[in-house]
């Protein structure tokens, strides 16, 4: 999912907040300038008025609560699929729950507002002043996205007249620009041919295709397998009609197109509020580690700088170059960790220490008895104390708290192509592979157990691994 999407989705959430509240106050002051009207609007009574202040209170309550209703009624998916006058329609309902909750609420409280007329005015301004800021903001998406910004790059797999039909729908959804369409070439010239299937992998690549749908369905399985395959390693989004649901996966969403049913393959659940969560634990997490490991970070840095000459931390390889690991979507990224090596010795592992390697298994290297780590190195190895400074890649987005291994750029230029499946994610800094086994892993057994946390995360998983990181350092003291 793009920025661009969760961007808009997740403003809404302030925007009805502070427009309900806009609502409330724009209320109270209609209140006050409105003239007595015989049978509709008495006088105010004074002795009951609530000050601004406590108004705004109230109206801060009335919105949290508002809020909590548009949520449970799924206001606020990251990706809307329903047009503005649905939308609509679904506001109105909601709200029509809330103003039902807050009657509720008087009833059984036996409190009343200060004045019905200013209750009415609240709901009605709240309501409106709702559906209009959510307007405005389609408005602005809109603008943007026929501006090119946050556009999915579609192409179609398949030329037949199912995609004829979808693209024609989805022709005027400005969230989309079609590319066009690999299959047979046929009299179709409403979509650009872009080249057969024989050209599949180099025309996704060459056209950086956001997403792919698949319409032809008499492909053999082997066929789907590796079109699926090729989108999960090069993190492009899978759709398909229907009767493709052969293909065995867990992670689905069916969506609708012109009343055509379509279904999108999800490489894992980290997708929409998914992401926001995660993001929002690793946050909060970060700032709390940073403020309860603060001494080992100080004590850490003092015993590196008397135990060996260099810097504090490993930022940079031996030629200067900064140190760099390959994160989500196969980007690389500046990567920090506590120096544990003698300053200049890290290429050492592909030379005159390449016979020593124990991990032949795979791309990964391990030198046996490395001689190159120094004595306070050996010991923040052992409790992974030097991968604390990853805590600031965690913090401005780099990287997760929990995830797949950060691998080396050198590493990952030996990968199988199935190996890149565990660059959908972020990497961790820890992870489930890292708490099953450690380097005693084979490199397939620790890609299969991140492929694993990929296609089944939850945020409860998530604790369990942080938890159990910890137990398992804290098990390495007692030894």
């Amino acid at each position: 999912m793009k920025k661009f999407e969760i961007f808009f989705g997740l403003i809404k959430i302030p925007i009805d907040f502070l427009m309900t509240v806009m609502g409330f106050l724009a209320a109270y002051e209609l209140r006050l300038i409105t003239e007595p009207i015989k049978g509709i609007a008495l006088p105010i009574d004074y002795s009951v008025l609530p000050t601004l202040t406590e108004y705004l209170k109230f109206s801060f309550q009335t919105a949290i609560v508002l809020l909590v209703i548009f949520a449970l009624g799924k206001m606020y998916t990251l990706k809307t699929t329903f047009k503005f006058p649905q939308e609509t329609k679904k506001t109105l309902v909601l709200c029509g729950i809330w103003v039902m909750v807050m009657i509720t609420y008087f009833f059984f409280t036996r409190t009343f507002p200060f004045s019905r007329l200013a209750t009415l005015y609240s709901w009605t301004l709240s309501i409106t002043f709702i559906i209009s800021g959510r307007a405005l903001l389609r408005i602005l998406q809109n603008m943007l996205l026929k501006m090119g910004m946050g556009q999915r790059r579609l192409i179609f797999i398949g030329n037949n007249n199912i995609t004829i039909e979808i693209a024609e729908k989805l022709s005027h959804d400005p969230g989309y620009k079609i590319l066009g369409v690999i299959g047979n070439k046929n009299d179709n010239k409403s979509l650009n041919f872009l080249g057969t299937m024989k050209q599949m992998e180099y025309i996704l690549k060459k056209r950086d295709a956001d997403e792919v749908i698949q319409t032809k369905s008499d492909f053999s399985e082997a066929q789907n397998e590796d079109i699926l395959e090729f989108c999960e390693i090069n993190h492009i989004q899978y759709k398909f009609i229907p009767d493709l649901l052969d293909v065995k996966r867990s992670n689905i969403s069916i969506d609708t197109i012109g009343g055509i049913p379509i279904i999108s393959l999800k490489p894992t659940p980290l997708e929409g509020w998914g992401k926001v969560t995660k993001r929002i634990t690793d946050i909060i997490g970060t700032m709390l580690g940073f403020i309860i490991l603060s001494p080992i970070f100080a004590i850490t840095a003092i015993a590196i700088k008397i135990d060996s000459k260099g810097p504090i931390l490993f930022s940079k390889l031996d030629d200067g170059s900064p140190a760099k690991r390959i994160g989500q979507h196969g980007k690389a990224f500046k990567f920090y960790k506590f120096r544990s090596m003698y300053p200049n010795t890290d290429k050492l592992r592909y030379t005159k220490l390449a016979n020593k390697n124990i991990r032949s298994d795979g791309p990964l290297v391990k030198i046996k008895d490395d001689p190159r780590i120094t004595k306070v190195g050996k010991f923040i190895r052992r409790y992974s104390i030097d991968e604390l400074p990853q805590l600031w890649n965690v913090l401005i987005g780099n990287m997760s708290l929990v995830g797949p291994r950060p691998h080396l750029p050198e590493e990952v230029a030996q990968y199988k192509d199935h190996h890149h499946f565990v660059f959908t994610i972020k990497p961790g800094l820890t992870g489930i592979a890292q708490i099953s086994g450690r380097s005693d892993l084979s490199f397939e057994e620790e890609v299969k157990l991140d492929r694993y946390y990929i296609e089944n995360w939850s945020i409860w998983t998530d604790v369990k691994i942080i938890f159990k990181t910890i137990f398992v350092i804290i098990k390495r003291y007692e030894e």
